[in-house]
């Protein structure tokens, strides 16, 4: 026999196909997203980190040499003034009238504006005697009267007697250019003063942008600073430094890069916040970041659209499988599958439903011929027990000389076989086997005559209900033939059928003697065991009364399968009752 059984939840506690593809996609995702992330962290951040440091050093190397060829500028113009050989018989002079003194005057002007040219890059120039004395000034408007504080002072001693210049800040935003006006015995006649452009010193710092400019001198006083510069220069700017050029992070996590000058001795320092020196750095990160997630979220919908169109169709097939019964073993196939082995799958999963198909009505056939061939076997064991029984009865009426019984009995006995003998393998309803008991009854009433009192009560809307035939008159001719033994007339017989909720009852009771439990507990433990009929077909050694109810009941078996009840108890007061219950509904269990 081919038995198809879907159950409702194949897969409960099992992970779904579609997951499982996802899944196994998932790590290898994970995998290469993290490749990516480790080479972009690993070889595309730190050089980019790198270059961007270097480019702040660079930057204060700039700043430092823009400022380097500034002051070099100023050291040439110098040089022009004091290669004048009129220049030190100008200051090497006594006394003299005013109009000489306006002379000297004028040929210092001469020389300043020669030496200058065209180009004006300075403030202003004052050329000054030995003893710091203003002696003549280009504009006369920015040089100090006098640089006697100056030539007094002895930290500048060693650069004032050695043909050298030292730059001096006598206020905030001024700067001077201060060398010895010296011949080449080393004899100093004077001092030469160029007040330097602060503004352009200003320009050039302010030229760099996102960043704070200090240039410091050698003794760590602020020369310049950029506008964004507030206050002085941080202390921890103005510590020796390591080398000349270099650069590091402070407390605050800044990034100071810092340059020395050599000629000027100026220290350029640059400090920039961690923010903005990493500022394209952290947004290749966020960038490379928000690209994986991009990159993650778009693979995962991928994975699970992939995964999922990949399931569909055996979903749809698994579906169509699941709502299939033994009377509908039809699949649709999808003519929108375009994978090749989906394809396959589902023709063949049709090949094999139109052969089990074929097989399932093949076996439907079988098993309603052996039903109908069990019923026939069954049915053909009571119908020659109930012919005996009837005839046994005529022949007691013809016996006492009832001549008009005899003949009344036997018209029963007529309708009795024409009902038993005609469309055997059909049905009958409730009411044709009322009807067919009533015979019976009326055939034993003419032998018994005031002795047995029966009773038949039916719910009109039962007639319909469909029975095997035989099924209530063996369980009638079973009380009498063995309930009312050793019991005193009058005997009684009550026939009630119901129907109520889908449901049949019919219960035969009597006033008899009742029946042994012992023999109750074998009737049913044999219908039990009789499976549906076979085994009574086989055993020939059952009375006669027990032969009845298992082959009754067994016919009923055959019919409603698991949807039949049946019960047999004794009364409380007497007699015995018999109890068939049975569902109209198939789902009934």
């Amino acid at each position: 026999m081919i038995r198809l059984r879907l159950k409702n939840n194949p897969f409960q506690n099992r992970t779904s196909l579609q997951t499982r593809l996802f899944l196994t996609f998932f790590p290898l995702l994970i995998v290469i997203l993290g490749c990516f992330l480790i080479y972009v962290n690993s070889y595309v951040i730190p050089p980019l980190r790198e270059k961007t440091i270097n480019e702040r050093l660079m930057t204060a190397t700039q700043v430092s040499d823009q400022l380097e060829e500034y002051i070099d500028v100023q050291n040439q113009l110098s040089q022009r003034i004091l290669s004048n050989k009129n220049l030190f018989e100008s200051l090497n002079f006594g006394p003299n009238s005013p109009i000489q003194g306006l002379q000297r005057v004028r040929l210092l002007k001469d020389m300043m504006f020669q030496a200058l040219g065209p180009s004006l890059d300075i403030q202003d120039m004052g050329i000054y005697s030995l003893e710091g004395t203003l002696v003549s000034s280009y504009f006369g408007t920015s040089v100090p009267s006098s640089l006697k504080p100056v030539v007094e002072d002895e930290r500048y001693e060693t650069e004032l007697n050695e043909s050298s210049f030292i730059l001096h800040a006598d206020e905030p935003g001024t700067l001077d250019f201060i060398r010895p006006i010296m011949d080449v015995d080393g004899k100093v006649f004077g001092y030469l003063n160029i007040r330097l452009d602060y503004a352009y010193l200003q320009k050039v710092v302010d030229a760099v942008v996102g960043s704070r400019v200090y240039v410091v001198d050698s003794e760590n006083r602020t020369i310049v600073k950029s506008a964004g510069a507030a206050g002085e220069a941080n202390e921890e700017y103005k510590r020796p430094l390591p080398s000349d050029r270099g650069i590091y992070t402070d407390s605050s996590r800044n990034y100071i890069a810092y340059q020395q000058s050599e000629p000027s001795g100026w220290t350029t320092v640059i400090v920039t916040s961690k923010e903005s020196v990493l500022g394209s750095v952290n947004s290749v990160r966020n960038v490379s970041i928000l690209l994986i997630v991009s990159l993650t979220l778009f693979s995962f919908v991928y994975v699970y659209v992939f995964a999922r169109n990949f399931v569909v169709p055996i979903r749809k097939l698994r579906g169509q499988i699941m709502r299939m019964n033994y009377s509908n073993l039809i699949l649709r196939t999808d003519g929108k599958l375009h994978n090749n082995d989906l394809q396959l799958l589902n023709e063949a999963f049709g090949e094999l439903l139109e052969r089990l198909q074929t097989s399932i009505e093949r076996e439907k056939l079988a098993v309603h011929e052996e039903a109908m061939a069990r019923n026939t076997a069954l049915q053909a064991q009571i119908a020659p027990h109930f012919i005996h029984n009837a005839l046994y009865l005529i022949s007691i009426a013809a016996q006492e000389g009832k001549n008009e019984a005899v003949s009344d009995m036997c018209k029963q006995l007529s309708e009795s076989l024409r009902y038993i003998v005609s469309s055997p393998y059909k049905h009958a309803s409730i009411r044709e086997e009322i009807e067919h008991t009533k015979r019976y009854l009326s055939l034993v009433e003419r032998n018994y005559e005031d002795d047995l009192d029966w009773e038949i009560e039916m719910d009109p809307s039962a007639d319909d209900i469909q029975l095997p035939r035989l099924v209530i008159q063996p369980f009638v001719e079973n009380c009498i033939e063995h309930a009312f033994e050793n019991t005193a007339p009058p005997w009684k017989i009550h026939i009630n059928i119901k129907l109520f909720n889908g449901l049949w009852a019919i219960e035969i009771s009597d006033n008899g003697k009742g029946i042994d439990r012992a023999k109750i507990k074998e009737i049913v433990n044999k219908i039990q065991e009789s499976d549906h009929g076979i085994q009574e077909l086989k055993n020939s050694s059952l009375g006669i009364g027990n032969m009845g109810i298992i082959n009754t009941v067994n016919r009923l078996k055959l019919m409603y399968k698991n949807r039949l009840f049946f019960n047999v108890f004794n009364n409380a007061d007497s007699g015995t009752t018999i109890q068939i219950i049975a569902s109209l509904k198939r789902d009934f269990y």
